[in-house]
């Protein structure tokens, strides 16, 4: 068998808080706890749950963008987490991001085309007319017209700038593409076209993608695969038609059931509906199974013991006393 391109285990990541009093311990917020998954190449992997749940943590601990607590990381064979810094910044060409907002990713005073070009410079992989040459390339690539290079951010639209953002990424060729919920901030018909463009780069260009959102409907149709996240840990993962034919954990199916629907008639379904109370703190996580404090299905054993990821057949993993 081929060895995934990306490899994520036991991975943790717990922020130091101030303390709340003179005499007390720094409390931690559990931002990641302990989650593992693996990423084929050429695959598309979806990280899906409400915000706080420690989605874009984990992407920016797969770059070390942020250290770890613990765990490892390792990317086409190689630890990330023990590369030094000379090694790291080798190894960033090969993983690389895009961001919610395209705008505030990019430099104001910075034309598209040199932001585009940036990385080469920062690498030391091209000069300045090879830099040129390859961010004309690359806006054309993404479907904008290589004419616009001098333009500024401001002058184009959002979906225009998150078609830059991707440019920027891409030019370095890597193999790793981080999407964190790169559609959210965009028009519903723009959502629809950058994600027809990302699914034909990834073709073209051969790259696996880890596609960060809390819009189920996207994911859907975007992923191969979907890991569910719920207050830093994975509770279930699944091919993403079995995921959304069967979902096991209760918090995947009330993620599922909040997908809004247009019907003519017949209620709609309500944010995350049929569970109880809100998200609890990363602070102060409940014991046990996290999920139990907003569970329909709660069973005693629900708050003594945390369920493992048990292996259900076909690679769909549950974390879940129920199964």
């Amino acid at each position: 068998m081929t060895q995934p391109l990306l490899i994520v285990d036991a991975l943790v990541k717990h922020f130091r808080l101030e303390p709340r009093g003179l005499f007390e311990a720094p409390p931690l917020l559990r931002a990641v706890d302990g989650i593992s998954f693996s990423v084929k190449r050429g695959e598309t992997l979806g990280l899906v749950g409400e915000s706080g749940c420690g989605k874009s943590t984990t992407a920016r601990l797969i770059l070390r963008l942020i250290e770890p607590t613990s765990g490892s990381v390792a990317l086409d064979g190689v630890d990330v987490l023990a590369c030094s810094k000379k090694e790291l910044m080798a190894l960033r060409r090969e993983m690389q991001i895009v961001f919610q907002d395209p705008l505030s990713s990019l430099n104001p005073r910075m034309s598209v085309g040199t932001s585009i070009g940036e990385p080469l410079r920062f690498h030391g992989l091209a000069d300045q007319v090879e830099r040129f040459d390859r961010a004309r390339e690359y806006l054309e690539v993404v479907g904008l017209s290589a004419d616009y290079y001098d333009r500024l951010p401001h002058e184009f639209s959002g979906g225009q700038n998150q078609r830059v953002a991707v440019a920027r990424a891409l030019i370095l060729q890597p193999k790793l593409l981080i999407l964190d919920e790169p559609v959210s901030a965009l028009d519903v018909s723009i959502r629809a076209q950058i994600l027809r463009l990302l699914s034909d780069l990834q073709g073209q260009f051969q790259l696996t993608y880890v596609f960060i959102s809390h819009d189920l409907s996207v994911v859907k149709r975007f992923c191969d695969r979907i890991a569910v996240l719920y207050l830093g840990k994975i509770v279930e993962i699944a091919e993403s038609e079995t995921l959304y034919r069967e979902p096991l954990h209760p918090y995947s199916q009330a993620l599922i059931r909040a997908i809004p629907e247009v019907k003519v008639d017949g209620p709609r379904a309500s944010s995350l509906s049929g569970l109880e109370g809100d998200v609890p703190s990363p602070v102060n996580p409940p014991t046990g199974c996290r999920f139990h404090t907003r569970c329909p299905h709660k069973m005693p054993i629900c708050s003594e013991q945390e369920p493992p990821l048990k292996d259900m057949g076909d690679g769909h993993q549950v974390a879940c006393f129920l199964h």
